[in-house]
Parts: C-alpha cells; structure tokens; sequence
C-alpha cells in the first residue's frame, strides 16, 4: 500500500504479505531503502558541492535525518572517502578515559554482562561510548569485534559526527535520540557495509547526554527492532546510574553529618556532588530566582553550581565559588579518602518584599554568629566578648586567636565578620596555611600574573588577600607560614598593598585579618621561626579558645547542640543519652576537642544500637576511664556519706537548693556534694524549675 507525498516521493506504510522487495531493498521505518539509490543519492550529494549549497535538497528515498547529518559531516571537512575512525591507542589516554568515566562503565555492567553472552555468534557488538562518542567499552560476537578494529570500531575510537561522518553513534548524539544508520547511510565510503543503532544515555540528575550505547555489526544484521533493543539498554544503564547517585548522595551526607560546620534546621543547606551539581537542597527556594546571600540562586536538584578544584582544600574551595556564593561556609566531603563534593550551608534566607530586600543589621548578624559558639563556661564567654570587641570596632584591627586543634577558632573568625559586615557583599576568605605546600604561599595569598613562574595560570589570578578586599581573610595555622613569606604579609598589613608574583603595581586592600594557631608563637619566635615583628602586628589583640577538657558542663551543651544538628540532617530523632554515657563524656580528656565530640556523635547516629546511647556504645577509651572512675568513687567514704536522701520530691529538690547555696552556684561542686553526675543535676534543675542564680 503506498501513499504519495508529491512529485518522486513515495512512502511505504505497510507492505503485504506477498510482496517483495528488488535486491539491496528493504524497509527502514516507513522509508523504501535501496541501496543502489542512497548509493547515487550520496554521490550526487558529493558532486554538488554541500559546502555551497544554502538549502540542500532532501532525495525522496534518503530519510530527512540522514541527509541532514550528510550536509554537517561535508560542511564540516569530514573526508567521504575515509575509511575508519579516528584511534587512540595511547596507554594512558585510555586509562584516563576510563578512570573520567568510571560511573558510566559501573552502571553498563550489568547489561552488558548479560547481553555480552547473547550476542555471541550472531554477527553483531555492543559498545559503549563516552560524550565526545570515544568508544570506552566494547562485546560481543569474536568475529565482528575482530572485523570492527579495521574501522577502528574499538576502544579509543572517536565516533562522533565531527570525526567520521554520520554513524549511528555520533549521529545518535547530535539529535540526542535513538538512530540508526544503515549500510549506504553512513557518510563515509570505508564504513559504508556496516549498520548500527545508537541511543543516548542521559544523566538522571540533570538530564544530560553522557553517553551512547550502541549494536553494530555488518549490514545483513540490520532488525527494525535493533534500535528499541538499545533504547531499552541505555534505560538500563540509566536506572543503575540514579541508584549510583542515590547512594552517593546518601554517603554524602553521612560525611557531612561527619565534617560540615556548625548547622542549625533554619540554616540553608546545599550539597554538590563532584561536578558542583546540587543533590542535596533544604531550606533553599527551588524554581524562581530568590535574592540569597550575596545574590541571585536557583540551586533546584541538579542545577551547576560550581566547579570543584582536584586538591579539595578549602582556600581553593572558596576560589571556586561563584562571587555571589562566597559568604557562605563551604566544607569539602571527601568518600574513600577522594573529594567527592562539598556542603554549602547559608544563613537563613532574608524576608524579601515587592519593593525592597529588608537588610540584616550587624547586631542580628552578631547575634547569629555568637549563637552558633555554644558553651557557658566562663573562659570561652571571655574570648566571645572579646571577639565580639572587635567585631563592632571600626578599625581593621587584626586579632589573633590561638588555641589547641579542634576547639572552634574558625567560628571566632566569622564571628567578627559576622559583626563588621558593612554590606551583604562583605567577602568572608579562610585559607589553611598548613594545607599549602612551600613552593605556593606567595602565590595563594598575593596572587601572580600571567607567567610569573612555570605552572602559573596563563590569565594570572588574585590571591586571598585581594579576594578577601572589604571583608575578612582568615588564616588558620599561621604558624606553618614559611619565614621567607613573613616579611611580605608584614609588609602588606602595614602597607594595605598587595603585588602580585612578577606585577610591580600595587592594588590596595581593605582587609581585616583573623590569624589562627595552635603553636606557641613565642616559642616559635625564641627558636627562630616566626618574626617577632610579624607577631606584634598580627597580635595586637588575641584570644585563647579553651580546650574542651576545660569547658566543664559545656560538654553536655554541646551532645545536645549535635545531637540535634545530626537528628536533623538525617530527619531522624535525637538519641537519648544514658546517665552513665554523659558520665563518661564529662569524664573523658577530649585531646581532639570539640570536633572530636562532633564526630563522635555523627558517629554514634550512625552506629548506635537503638534510641538510647549506653556506656558501652561509647569508644573504649571513653568507656573505660568512666568505668575507672566509677570504681574509684564507689569506695570513697567522703562519697557514701554525702549520698543525698532520695524519699520525696520536696526533700530531693531541697537539697539541691541547699547544696547550690553552700557552694555559691558551682554545680560541679554541687553535683559532687549530692553525689550525682551533672547531667542528672541538670535534668533535676529543669524538672524543679531551680534557676542556677536563684542564691
């Protein structure tokens, strides 16, 4: 049954069942395919001179699809007469290709497995091809794979349309839909006894084309149905990849339970995967451009964001963010010890009006910043207020702030710029001097112009200090700053200039510096390390963090702070502490500080047992020192006789009101005076209503 269309155009719907086609023809769609005609129709093509034509003509009996991608392989210098694939054959540019493209090669076992052992004598091969149409994988029938290195039809071969013409791999990628292209239909002469059917293989997060799987063999293989067969595999293989990124984003966010900072529920949060793709959002409007932090976001699942830098600090991090993104607090997630994405976590999201974007004041943002230091003990509301000081003074005043590893020096950083933030633009710059190797310091805090040294970026880049102007530049671990580099910060801090490596002009810097260490540095000076000047420049004013062991009660302050952030993070409930677990937490020396109780209590929502943390959910070394001591105040007489009266209510918070008073409030003296753990005096504080100060 045949349907016209016009002059010399026929198409064939359906044909009967005793009809027969001339030799070398046969149906491809609803398209009569001969072979001697495409044959004509592309010399023809190739005679007319495509380079020249502005509106080729489509032949009647050469699918539209063809013709097209004919017109882009000669207008795009593809030689017709070519005879295979561009090859590569280079060891290390295929292990390259196969380390870029592990997720994809992951996700296409599986099919491939069992579609591998099926093909096998029957004329065909299945390949796999990256985005540029590199062939990264390859099975099938022995023979046909043989055959398909004379074309280059192997691993390293490069298929897509601006290498060999139309084919049905990088024909499937131009039109990102399932192709196939059959015997004469390939453009070039020497691959022109093949067919193949390619489909694409997009991305599950954002949609894009990754890939193309692909059945190829000699043209007597050619089946209408060869081009649903690999529709249906690259679905496969799309499925695989969404449970691949669903895993990874689950081991994600476990790591950012693990080493993100300080984050509350109205906090935003977002996490990138390692191409800086959102998968993670909350508390981030998704859909229309929102005015947050210093700009325009729209951070909706597997929208870019950013690209990640190979070393995964986080001086190079921060570079990395686009300027509208850079006063938010950005944390590297390595998995298996490898940068696999980062955590990007916002302040809340300012009230936004038809008319205007209501501004935060510096004392909200103060505020914001002080609330996120948790703890009560005397000595750390003393460097707070002193933070605080200089936080609202209007000189750039530097300020040091030494401490032991793990206590929390970065949060005082921001919190004095949290406090002389004069606009929402004001830029917040951390840069770990002891993750930077010698040779790069002067270039990652003064920045070098294009050829400064060998390896420097051919545009030149900034360094901190100038990605730092207007706002704060945090330098934690001053102390590893080489002595040949002290002269220059020196130099920079008096002068409010900064060179750039290899440029005699000066640029000028509105910088306050936060220096951070947990060296002695009048031990560094006396053994000739640190410039004495260099000292008294940065240490005009400082502060010493207390180290965690030396925070008494804040130690139960911060299991609840924790506690919280990580129940919230994984939308679960918060875990309950045993009295004997708090026990041991208040008993133990914490050498690793706060961030070791952080990644203790991540670790315990992880791996706790159920609802309730017990002693013996706590590590050994917890566990045991707190067992010690129970033994030890057991056979303490000076505690059996002051063991408290537990009969009635009344009695029991008496007292606890007696026992406040003769120890004027000090409830480490008090808890031990009642014979109780403090987080059982705590407990009975609040179920009494007693106030710490009501003496």
């Amino acid at each position: 049954m045949k349907r016209e269309l016009g002059p010399n155009r026929t198409k064939i719907d359906t044909l009967p069942a005793n009809a027969s086609l001339a030799a070398g023809q046969m149906v491809l769609g609803n398209i009569d395919y001969d072979e001697r005609a495409t044959m004509r129709a592309w010399e023809s093509f190739l005679a007319d001179d495509p380079k020249c034509a502005r509106d080729p003509v489509h032949p009647s009996h050469v699918r539209s699809l063809i013709h097209d991608s004919w017109y882009r392989s000669a207008t795009g210098g593809i030689n017709a007469q070519g005879i295979e694939a561009p090859l590569s054959s280079d060891r290390d540019e295929i292990e390259y290709l196969t380390r870029a493209n592990a997720e994809l090669l992951s996700a296409a076992r599986r099919s491939f497995a069992s579609l591998g052992q099926l093909l096998d004598g029957t004329g065909a091969m299945l390949v796999l091809a990256d985005s540029d149409g590199v062939l990264i994988d390859a099975i099938g029938d022995k023979k046909t794979l043989h055959d398909g290195m004379d074309i280059h039809l192997a691993i390293g071969g490069k298929w897509n349309e601006d290498a060999v013409g139309t084919n049905g791999i990088g024909t499937a990628l131009w039109t990102g839909e399932p192709t196939f292209v059959h015997a004469a239909e390939h453009f070039c002469a020497g691959i022109k006894s093949w067919t193949c059917a390619g489909a694409p293989i997009r991305d599950p997060l954002d949609g894009k084309v990754i890939g193309v799987v692909d059945l190829s063999g000699y043209s007597p293989i050619f089946r209408p149905h060869n081009t649903a067969l690999v529709a249906a595999t690259a679905r496969q293989i799309e499925k695989a990849l969404a449970e691949q990124q669903q895993e990874q984003r689950t081991r994600l966010l476990e790591a950012f339970i693990s080493s993100a900072p300080s984050y509350r529920r109205k906090d935003g949060l977002v996490i990138v995967d390692h191409r800086g793709r959102a998968i993670f959002c909350n508390n981030v409007p998704d859909g229309e451009t929102t005015e947050m932090m210093d700009g325009p976001m729209e951070p909706g699942r597997g929208r870019w964001l950013m690209n990640l830098p190979s070393s995964g600090n986080e001086a190079d991090l921060a570079r990395a963010l686009p300027a509208h993104l850079r006063s938010c607090h950005i944390t590297p997630l390595k998995l298996d010890g490898d940068l696999r994405g980062a955590a990007l976590v916002f302040p809340p999201v300012p009230a936004v009006s038809s008319v205007t974007v209501v501004q935060r004041e510096v004392s909200k943002h103060l505020h914001d910043a002080v609330a996120m230091i948790v703890g009560e003990s005397e000595t750390l509301r003393a460097a707070i207020d002193v933070a605080c000081r200089v936080a609202r003074s209007s000189s750039a005043t530097s300020l040091l702030v030494e401490g032991e590893t793990g206590v929390g020096k970065e949060l005082f950083a921001r919190l004095v710029h949290a406090g002389s933030r004069r606009t929402a633009n004001d830029p917040f710059i951390a840069m770990n001097c002891g993750a930077i190797t010698r040779d790069l310091f002067g270039s990652e805090l003064f920045g070098h112009v294009a050829g400064a040294f060998t390896g420097a970026s051919r545009e030149g880049k900034p360094g901190v200090f100038e990605l730092a102007n207007g706002g704060v530049l945090s330098l934690d671990e001053i102390g590893e700053l080489p002595l040949e580099i002290q002269p220059f910060l020196l130099r920079v801090l008096e002068e409010r200039v900064v060179h750039r490596i290899g440029d005699s002009r000066g640029r000028p810097v509105d910088v306050r510096l936060i220096a951070s260490t947990n060296r002695d540095l009048k031990q560094e000076i006396a053994a000739g390390r640190f410039r004495r000047d260099l000292y008294y420049r940065i240490g005009a004013i400082s502060i010493t963090v207390p180290p965690l062991r030396e925070r008494g009660e804040d130690v139960v302050l911060l299991v609840e702070h924790f506690n919280r952030q990580a129940a919230a993070a994984a939308g679960e409930d918060p875990l309950e502490f045993s009295n004997d677990a708090l026990d041991a937490l208040l008993a133990y020396h914490w050498p690793g500080n706060v961030r070791e109780l952080k990644n203790l209590v991540a670790r315990l929502h992880i791996l706790a047992r159920g609802g309730t943390v017990e002693l013996q959910d706590l590590p050994g070394e917890i566990s045991a020192g707190s067992r010690s001591n129970m033994t030890m105040h057991s056979d303490h007489p000076a505690a059996m006789l002051e063991a408290p009266v537990f009969t009635f209510e009344d009695a029991e918070c008496q007292a606890i009101k007696n026992a406040l008073a003769a120890e004027g409030g000090n409830l480490s003296k008090v808890a031990l005076r009642l014979g109780i753990s403090r987080p059982t005096l705590y407990r009975k504080l609040g179920q009494y209503g007693i106030r710490r100060g009501f003496i």
